[in-house]
């Protein structure tokens, strides 16, 4: 049972409308996310925030992206991101074989993008204790200290979003309706 409001930018409260009119300027809709977390301005500045820095700023590629973000979706089985970053996969041109093993859970083929994907689980799983041996294998592959930190990055945005999405319910927008997934 969700009591969680989408907003419309009108009902929104006043520091979120300007976030909310951003969100349909830049995707041409609100996204129902960001309409739910628009209830409390401080985590969808901070979600919009973490998201533009984790993209623009952090060491990896597209392909490295998707794979943070989907790993933590699937893991945490979120129903509204997972078709959402599969849009924004395609939208980022990262392969459809990538993006249809990572939303099926499957092992990657490329052997450096399993071992991200692996030590994203590890994160995940163990609250960021990553066993010596795993991040032994993390670096073996060209990986560095950065790029762990990275990865927290990508994970605290995917915390607000997955989270809120489990309790609030989030309705999977109408774009992402095609790419529907549940685990």
């Amino acid at each position: 049972m969700s009591k969680f409001k989408v907003h419309t930018i009108e009902s929104a409260p006043e520091a979120s409308k300007p976030m909310l009119e951003a969100s349909v300027k830049a995707f041409g809709m609100k996204p129902n996310l960001h309409a739910v977390m628009a209830e409390s301005p401080a985590i969808l500045e901070a979600y919009k925030t973490i998201h533009e820095v984790f993209s623009t700023k952090t060491a990896f590629n597209a392909d490295e992206l998707t794979i943070v973000w989907q790993t933590i979706n699937v893991e945490n089985g979120c129903h509204y991101c997972v078709p959402a970053h599969t849009a924004i996969a395609h939208m980022m041109k990262v392969s459809p074989e990538l993006t249809e093993a990572l939303r099926n859970d499957n092992k990657l083929v490329i052997p450096k993008f399993e071992t991200l994907k692996q030590t994203t689980l590890a994160i995940v799983r163990n609250r960021g204790r990553v066993s010596d041996e795993q991040m032994q294998e993390f670096y073996d592959v060209g990986y560095t200290n950065q790029h762990y930190l990275d990865i927290l990055v990508g994970y605290a945005q995917k915390i607000m979003s997955n989270y809120t999405n489990h309790v609030a319910q989030t309705e999977v927008d109408p774009p992402f309706e095609k790419f529907e997934w549940s685990k």
